[in-house]
């Protein structure tokens, strides 16, 4: 969810969710997108595929394993679509997809081609908001993953080329409510007299702030723009083109890396 102020001239965004006046602070738009799933797509692999049983396979197995892969390493590219597609494509019959296997294939390549598919999604939606003039700067996650898994927000920070800042508060829709409740009482009632000064007293964000590392940040830009390609020719039915080249230049970027 992002916001901007009423008043702005917006333009019709394609493929968002909605522009809804007041929908999540008064006075501001609520731009409402998002992907169907994410850490859904990282329970799917350890919970059903099970790689190696439950501790070789575990979450924070396959994360210590995946930490150890320069990006580009595993040579595996994947698309983000296990439960379809909300954002920008909104399409629900669309399917995950994982490109670059070989017989050396491990789960640790497989679970972090999974994290940096959901952090490329993400980047497309962010590039459609730019794209129509709505600027991005940073991003503040919230949530189970952001508290748990530092390895995530890295990758998203080196993907997305923007700085990953993380809630201090790890409950932060129930936060949001207690603000609101916060404001009907009132400043005479203990609460606010606003949602900037509810905001200014009850939110805030965590000391740790993920920065895009420049070298990964490169590798990166060329996986994305394979993505954007596999992105388009399997999401809209007006690409054209060869898919011959994806293969390949995964594996050259493999090779690169590797050395």
């Amino acid at each position: 969810m992002m916001v901007s102020p009423l008043g702005k001239d917006l333009p019709d965004i394609p493929g968002l969710c909605g522009i809804v006046p007041g929908s999540i602070l008064p006075g501001y738009y609520g731009l409402e997108a998002g992907q169907s799933a994410v850490g859904d797509i990282f329970n799917w692999f350890v919970n059903y595929v099970q790689p190696g049983g439950k501790q070789m396979g575990s979450h924070e197995s396959l994360t210590r394993s995946a930490a150890k892969l320069k990006p580009g390493e595993s040579g595996l590219l994947a698309l983000d679509w296990n439960n379809g597609n909300r954002t920008i494509l909104v399409d629900q019959r669309l399917t995950g997809l994982m490109l670059g296997q070989t017989l050396y294939t491990t789960p640790g390549e497989i679970y972090r081609a999974l994290i940096e598919a959901t952090a490329f999604g993400a980047l497309t939606i962010i590039s459609r908001f730019e794209e129509y003039g709505v600027k991005v700067r940073q991003v503040i996650n919230c949530g189970g993953i952001a508290e748990k898994n530092p390895l995530v927000m890295q990758i998203y920070a080196d993907v997305m080329g923007r700085p990953m800042k993380i809630s201090r508060s790890g409950q932060t829709p129930a936060l949001g409510a207690a603000m609101a409740g916060a404001v009907v009482a009132g400043k005479r009632a203990g609460g606010h007299s606003g949602f900037r000064a509810a905001q200014k007293a009850m939110s805030g964000l965590k000391a740790r702030v993920y920065r895009p590392n420049p070298k990964a940040r490169a590798v990166y830009q060329e996986l994305y723009a394979l993505y954007a390609q596999l992105h388009d020719a399997f999401g809209t039915a007006q690409w054209k083109g060869s898919m011959h080249n994806v293969m390949k230049e995964l594996l050259a970027i493999r090779t690169r890396v590797r050395k």
